[in-house]
């Protein structure tokens, strides 16, 4: 019923989708905490929503930078694409961008902890009995937090960029020099625009997580007054904008591609399809009849 969007960038965007609806069911949990400034949801919902945090930057900005891979080869490349761009490896892939996030999903899971601060890392004004919901790292942990930050920024934001702005501007060159990307005036058309509908959502997700992960590096790396309101204001706008982009990539699929709108609206209203396509068949019908008894039979108006 939908094999139209069984494609390879649609698979990429059901993984990002995925991960998005992972962070976003943690919100009233994140929201909870600032609100009170603690944690009073136990040490075992602690550990879920810091893995599914790591979980969805990673996965995320590895899906996306599948997604600018694939288009790469299917703008510049368009003979390796038929064999690249399959849902099958598709699939694959998504299944391996999970696997590898694991890498550091699962032992943020085992070092979460729910505990008292001592000190805190957190610029929250403790009051008695607060409990952060925070990593635990092994002796020495001042250096290993700034190594997981580090390592973080470079794996999860620098090389990705990186990658997604070197295929972006090969992209660009290709599109320039060449007016017709394939045979087809309506399949270059929808190249382009499914193209272009990728580079929106990509630019998204930089614009909405470049400000934590910037503020996050200067955080760890920089002596700055962790207990300014300022500085812990800028902290938590951050982190809400990085949220916002897990809420805003629905409204980009829905505005950007005609595809998904149509499948969406025949997933959430079938009953309204099926008397649109119903009505469509029967008007189809009428009219194939109007055209039949319009025509002149010429084995009537032979002569006797």
């Amino acid at each position: 019923r939908y094999t139209k969007m069984k494609t390879s960038t649609n698979i990429y965007i059901f993984n990002l989708a995925l991960a998005d609806a992972l962070a976003t069911s943690t919100l009233p949990f994140q929201s909870t905490k600032y609100l009170m400034e603690t944690w009073p949801f136990g040490e075992l919902l602690c550990k879920v929503v810091l893995s599914i945090d790591y979980y969805n930057m990673f996965t995320s900005i590895f899906t996306l930078t599948m997604m600018s891979v694939d288009r790469y080869v299917a703008v510049c490349h368009p003979v390796k694409a038929l064999d690249f761009r399959t849902p099958t490896k598709a699939k694959i892939i998504n299944v391996c961008i999970w696997v590898l996030s694991s890498l550091i999903g699962v032992p943020i899971m085992v070092m979460a902890r729910a505990a008292s601060p001592a000190p805190p890392l957190i610029a929250l004004s403790p009051t008695d009995g607060t409990v952060l919901c925070t990593l635990q790292f092994p002796d020495p942990p001042i250096y290993w937090d700034t190594v997981t930050k580090i390592c973080v920024f470079i794996f999860a934001f620098m090389v990705p960029i990186l990658v997604i702005t070197i295929c972006y501007g090969l992209m660009i060159l290709r599109l320039k020099s060449v007016r017709l990307l394939s045979g087809s005036k309506e399949k270059d058309r929808n190249l382009r625009r499914i193209t272009r509908m990728v580079l929106v959502v990509v630019a998204a997700f930089i614009i909405c997580w470049t400000p934590i992960h910037i503020f996050v590096i200067v955080w760890t790396l920089v002596d700055i007054d962790k207990k300014n309101p300022y500085v812990v204001a800028s902290l938590h706008f951050c982190i809400a904008l990085g949220y916002t982009n897990s809420s805003l990539n629905p409204v980009l699929y829905a505005f950007l591609d005609e595809n998904f709108k149509r499948c969406f609206r025949e997933f959430c209203l079938p009953f309204r399809a099926r008397v649109d396509q119903n009505s469509f068949s029967c008007a189809r019908n009428a009219t194939r009849e109007r055209v039949s008894t319009c025509i002149p039979s010429e084995t009537c108006n032979k002569p006797a």
